[in-house]
C-alpha cells in the first residue's frame, strides 16, 4: 500500500517564509535572498518525508502566498490593471504575484489587491481569482515545472500538487455579467494540457489534481463538465497517473461522478466523512485504486490506529492492498510543524503531548498505519501499542471533565437567548444614552502591535520584565493611541489590544480546558500565521479577562470606549478542538464563559461592547442539508453570550470574508445593535445581502482594506460609502476599517484613519447641507 500525503506546511517549522517575505516587503533582504529561504524549507519538507518512508512525496504544495494565486498566475488570469507592475515598473513575476495578492501603491502607480476569502470550511484564505467573459489563458508562470524539477534534482521523483480546472474555476468570481465562469474552461484545459505534457515529459509517476467541490452540492451542468473534463485528459494523457483528491467532506451524491471519472485513484476524506468508505467502496470500479484520508490534516489529535486499522481491512476486503493508498484527510497545511519543538512543560504538559501530533508526526502516522496493516509489522508494534494506551489515558483522564460547567450548560433557559426588547426600541434607548452621530467612526478593535510592543510581551514572558513594568508600557501604549484617536475624531475609540497576542489566544490563556504551544503556528494568509489553542477539556472563566484593560482605557477619555471581546463560534472554529464531545456542547461552554465577561464589562461602565464572529460563516458545513443545525447551535451560542446586558449597553458584533446571501436571516437572528463587515475588496456588493433581506439592526460597512498596505483616499472612501448609502438608510450606517488593524503599521494606520474620519465628516456635512 503506497503512502503520501497531500501537502505539507509552507511556513517553516518556525516561520522561515513569514519572515523572509516580510523582509522582502520591507526591503530587507533581496530577492535571491527571499528564493534561498523558500529553497530551504522546500528542500526539508520533501527529505522529512523521505525520511519517514512516504512513497508519493508532493511537490508544488509549497506557496509564497496562496496555492489558489499560484494557479491564477500559472494560467495567466492576471487581472489587467497589475499589467503595469511588470511593463512600466519591470518587476519581477514575483512582485507581480506579491501585487496581486496584496495591492500596489508606488511610483504613481495605485492598485487594489484581488479579493481575498475563506477557503472552504477552514481559517485559510485564498485570493479569489477574476474572471471575464471570453477570457484567454496561457502558461505564465513555470512554478509547478520548477518544483517537480527542482525536487528530482536532489532525488526525489515527486507527485506535484495541481488545482483541478473545475474547482479553479468555481473558486474564482465573474467581473463582469452575461456569462458562467464554467464557459471557460474549453479556453483553460489547453493550459492544463500544456503542464501535462512537460511532466510527463520529465517521466512524472504520479500528479495529484484536487478537486474539493466533487464534496461541495454542485448541480447537474456542473457534473457534466468534470465528465468532459477528465474525459479530455485522459484521451490526451491515458498514461497519466493521476491521484483525483477531495476533501473536507464526504462525496454524497456526488459517489457515482467521481468514481465514474478516468483516473487512476480517488482519495477520500475519511475523518471528515467516515461513513461513505462503505458507498464508495460499493460503487468503486475495477479500474479505480481508492485513497484513504485517515489521518486528520486539520486537528492536532492522535490518530486513533484501532479505529483507522478498521477502515483498512475493510478496503482491503474489498478492493485488495494493491489498489489502496493511505493518506491524511487533507493537506497538512492546516496543521503545526512539528510537535517535537514543544519542549515547555509549563505550556504543554507531558499527558496532555501524549495525545497530539502536529503535521511531522502526522507523516509518520500515515507510515505506521500502513506498516501496521501490511506484513511486517515487528517494528511498528510498540507504537501500536504506546498510540492505544494514549486514546485510553485520553478518555479516562481527570482533566478533561467538570461537572458544574456540564451542569450550567444543561440549565440554559430560553430566556437567557434574548434581550429585553427587540432593535428598534433597544436603539432608541442606546441613542439617548450614546448620543452619536450620523455616520458614527470606529475602528475593529486592534492597533498595530508593533516592533516594541511584541518585544514587552516576549521580554515579560521570559522574566526579563516585571509585571508592573509591562504593565506600565501597555499603560502608556493604550494612552497614546486614546489620546491619538481623541485627536483625530473618532466617535467610539478601542483601547488598541496591545496586551493582547492574538484575538484568539488571549481568551484561551485566560480560559479553563484550554492548553497553548510555543510553535504551534499554522497559515491564515499570506505571511499572517496564528498559533491556535487546544481545547481540551471543559471551558470556563475563573476571573475577568478585559475588565481592566478597557476600564483603565474609559477613564481616560469623556468619549465611548468599546469592551473588545471574541465571540464564542470563533474561539471554537480558531481553536483546535477536542473530538470526544458535538463541538456544539463546546461552543456553548465558551458563550457561557463570553457572557460572564460581558455583564462584567457592563458592570464596570463600559457601554459598547464588541464581540467579534468572524468566522460564523466559515463554521458552515459544506452541504446545505447540515446548514440549519449548525447556524441553530451557532446563533444561539452568540446570543447566550450577547444578552445578559440591558437594552442601553450596544453590542456590536464584527464579520470578515463572508458571502451573506444565503445566511442573511441567521445573522439578523443574531440580533447584534451593530455588525461590522467587510465590504472594501468586494466595492460594497456584499451589501446586497442586507438590503434584500431589509436588514434591521445597524451596518459598518468596511471602507478600507486592512489586509493591504495601501492607503486609500478621503475621496475613494466618500465614493464607497455613498454606495452604501444609495442602498442602506444613512441612520443605519457605520464608518470603519474592514478589519482590525493589528497587522498594518502606524505611518499607514495614521493615513488611512485621518482620510476614513474626514470622509464620514463630509458625509454628514452633505447630510447637513443638503448637497
Amino acid at each position: 500500500m503506497q503512502t503520501h500525503i497531500l501537502g505539507y506546511p509552507r511556513i517553516g517549522s518556525r516561520r522561515e517564509l513569514k519572515r523572509a517575505c516580510e523582509s522582502y516587503w520591507n526591503d530587507k533582504i533581496t530577492l535571491k535572498e527571499l528564493v534561498q529561504a523558500a529553497k530551504e524549507i522546500r528542500e526539508h519538507n520533501w527529505n522529512l518525508q523521505k525520511e519517514a518512508g512516504i512513497d508519493l512525496i508532493p511537490s508544488n504544495d509549497f506557496s509564497y502566498y496562496d496555492q489558489v494565486l499560484d494557479m491564477a498566475l500559472t494560467v495567466n488570469a492576471i487581472p489587467e490593471r497589475y499589467h503595469d507592475v511588470i511593463l512600466k515598473e519591470g518587476k519581477t513575476e514575483l512582485d507581480l504575484y506579491f501585487a496581486m495578492a496584496r495591492g500596489y501603491q508606488q511610483n504613481g502607480l495605485d492598485i487594489t489587491a484581488m479579493e481575498m476569502t475563506k477557503w472552504f470550511d477552514t481559517n485559510y484564505h485564498y485570493i479569489v481569482p477574476e474572471f471575464t467573459k471570453d477570457q484567454q489563458f496561457k502558461l505564465f508562470s513555470t512554478k509547478i515545472i520548477d518544483e517537480f524539477d527542482e525536487a528530482k534534482r536532489i532525488g526525489i521523483a515527486s507527485k506535484p500538487v495541481i488545482l483541478g480546472p473545475v474547482s479553479f474555476l468555481l473558486l474564482g468570481k465573474e467581473k463582469e455579467e452575461g456569462f458562467n465562469r464554467l464557459e471557460l474552461i474549453d479556453n483553460l484545459l489547453p493550459v492544463y494540457f500544456e503542464l501535462f505534457a512537460q511532466l510527463s515529459e520529465r517521466d512524472v509517476q504520479w500528479i495529484q489534481i484536487d478537486e474539493p467541490f466533487l464534496a461541495m452540492d454542485i448541480d447537474a451542468p456542473t457534473q457534466e463538465v468534470y465528465k468532459k473534463v477528465y474525459a479530455e485528459i485522459d484521451k490526451k494523457f491515458p498514461h497519466l497517473k493521476i491521484l483525483l483528491a477531495t476533501y473536507f467532506e464526504g462525496l454524497k451524491g456526488n459517489t457515482e461522478l467521481a468514481v465514474s471519472l478516468p483516473v487512476t485513484a480517488l482519495h477520500v476524506d475519511l475523518v471528515r466523512a467516515p461513513e461513505q468508505l462503505s458507498e464508495v467502496l460499493a460503487k468503486t470500479p475495477d479500474n479505480l485504486s481508492l485513497s484513504l484520508g485517515l489521518v486528520d490534516g486539520r486537528n492536532i489529535w492522535k490518530n486513533n490506529f484501532i479505529a483507522s486499522l478498521e477502515q483498512i481491512k475493510k478496503a482491503i476486503g474489498a478492493l485488495g492492498k494493491e489498489r489502496i493508498m493511505i493518506g491524511t484527510s487533507c493537506s497538512l497545511l492546516h496543521s503545526p510543524c512539528d510537535l517535537s519543538l514543544e519542549t515547555k512543560e509549563d505550556t504543554l504538559t507531558p499527558i496532555i503531548k501524549s495525545w497530539l501530533a502536529f503535521a511531522k508526526q502526522k507523516v509518520e502516522e500515515v507510515v505506521t498505519l500502513s506498516k501496521l496493516a501490511g506484513e511486517d509489522k515487528a517494528d511498528v508494534i510498540a507504537a501500536l501499542q504506546a498510540n492505544t494506551q494514549a486514546q485510553e489515558s485520553r478518555i479516562t483522564s481527570a482533566l478533561i471533565h467538570n461537572t458544574a460547567v456540564k451542569s450550567r450548560v444543561n440549565g440554559i433557559e430560553e430566556s437567557d437567548t434574548h434581550r429585553d426588547h427587540e432593535f428598534a426600541s433597544r436603539k432608541a434607548t442606546q441613542q439617548s444614552v450614546l448620543n452619536l452621530p450620523l455616520y458614527p467612526t470606529t475602528t475593529i478593535g486592534s492597533f498595530p502591535q508593533t516592533k516594541e510592543v511584541r518585544s514587552w510581551r516576549a521580554k515579560f514572558k521570559k522574566g526579563e520584565l516585571s509585571q508592573k513594568e509591562y504593565n506600565d508600557l501597555l499603560a502608556e501604549e493604550t494612552a497614546k493611541a486614546i489620546e491619538w484617536q481623541e485627536k483625530i475624531g473618532l466617535d467610539v475609540l478601542v483601547h488598541g489590544e496591545f496586551e493582547r497576542n492574538d484575538m484568539v489566544e488571549y481568551f484561551g490563556e485566560k480560559l479553563n480546558g484550554f492548553v497553548f504551544t510555543q510553535n504551534g503556528w499554522v497559515q491564515s494568509y499570506g505571511s499572517r500565521c496564528v498559533k491556535p489553542p487546544i481545547i481540551y477539556g471543559d471551558v470556563s472563566r475563573p476571573e475577568a479577562m478585559t475588565v481592566k484593560w478597557s476600564t483603565y482605557a474609559q477613564g481616560l477619555t469623556d468619549k465611548l470606549v468599546k469592551g473588545m471581546l471574541t465571540g464564542p463560534v470563533t474561539i471554537l472554529q480558531w481553536s483546535f478542538v477536542r473530538n470526544d464531545q458535538p463541538r456544539s456542547a463546546t461552543c456553548n461552554q465558551i458563550a457561557l464563559a463570553i457572557r460572564d465577561e460581558v455583564v462584567d464589562l457592563e458592570e464596570a461602565g463600559i457601554k459598547v461592547i464588541q464581540i467579534d464572529e468572524p468566522a460564523i460563516r466559515e463554521g458552515l458545513p459544506l452541504r446545505k442539508s447540515d446548514w440549519q443545525t449548525y447556524l441553530e447551535w451557532a446563533v444561539r451560542a452568540f446570543r447566550i453570550a450577547s444578552s445578559g446586558v440591558s437594552d442601553a449597553t450596544q453590542i456590536h458584533t464584527h464579520m470578515c470574508y463572508s458571502e451573506f446571501n444565503d445566511i442573511i436571516e441567521n445573522i439578523a437572528a443574531m440580533d447584534a445593535d451593530v455588525i461590522t463587515i467587510e465590504c472594501s475588496r468586494s466595492q460594497m456588493e456584499l451589501l446586497d445581502a442586507f438590503v434584500q433581506f431589509n436588514y434591521p439592526n445597524d451596518i459598518g460597512p468596511g471602507v478600507y482594506d486592512i489586509h493591504s498596505p495601501r492607503v486609500p483616499s478621503r475621496l475613494e472612501m466618500e465614493e464607497l460609502l455613498e454606495k452604501a448609502k444609495a442602498v442602506l438608510p444613512e441612520d443605519q450606517l457605520w464608518v470603519n476599517p474592514d478589519c482590525g488593524l493589528k497587522t498594518r503599521g502606524w505611518e499607514e494606520t495614521r493615513k488611512a484613519l485621518i482620510e476614513m474620519v474626514s470622509a464620514a465628516k463630509s458625509m454628514r456635512e452633505s447630510v447637513e447641507t443638503g448637497v
